[in-house]
């Protein structure tokens, strides 16, 4: 459950799916956007998580695509994650860019913005059964997810 060396176009297109959306929402912050104190440790735990993602997303050519079995359940369940986050993203582009609208629940999932890529990449770990992948998406969920529920819990105080 290690992975094996080699580029995994399927990571290189998550990734994308990833990073497109944020470097439009860097030229189209919250409108109400204002500096919250984050969590030095969550912070920490993001940092590494993102870096240690990227990272294994690209290195191990096991989350490429294989004969369909029922273990590729875990990679279309994984996709279908991407594809809400993909949503959310249209949904905060198409509304007041307000920081409500960023971190508003989607379908009862807390946090999608943060959520669903972690869990995307969690369950493409698991598909690759690449413990590497798995590891970094956890210490990914526990900073990234962490710092938007505190987000969240900053504006419901402000509100």
């Amino acid at each position: 459950m290690t992975g094996h060396l080699g580029f995994s176009y399927v990571g290189l297109i998550y990734l994308l799916m990833l990073f497109i959306p944020n470097m439009i929402w860097s030229k189209s912050q919250a409108t109400d956007n204002k500096i919250t104190h984050e969590n030095k440790v969550l912070i920490g735990f993001e940092r590494v998580g993102q870096a240690g993602c990227t990272g294994s997303a690209l290195i191990f050519s096991d989350f490429n695509m294989a004969a369909f079995s029922a273990w590729s359940l875990w990679l279309i369940a994984s996709f279908l994650l991407m594809i809400f986050y993909e949503l959310c993203w249209i949904r905060y582009f198409t509304s007041e860019h307000t920081k409500g609208d960023l971190y508003r629940s989607f379908y009862g999932i807390p946090v999608p913005l943060a959520s669903l890529p972690v869990m995307a990449f969690l369950l493409l770990g698991i598909y690759g059964k690449v413990i590497w992948l798995i590891a970094f998406a956890i210490i990914l969920g526990i900073g990234h997810i962490g710092i938007h529920i505190q987000h969240l819990k900053a504006i419901k105080r402000i509100s």
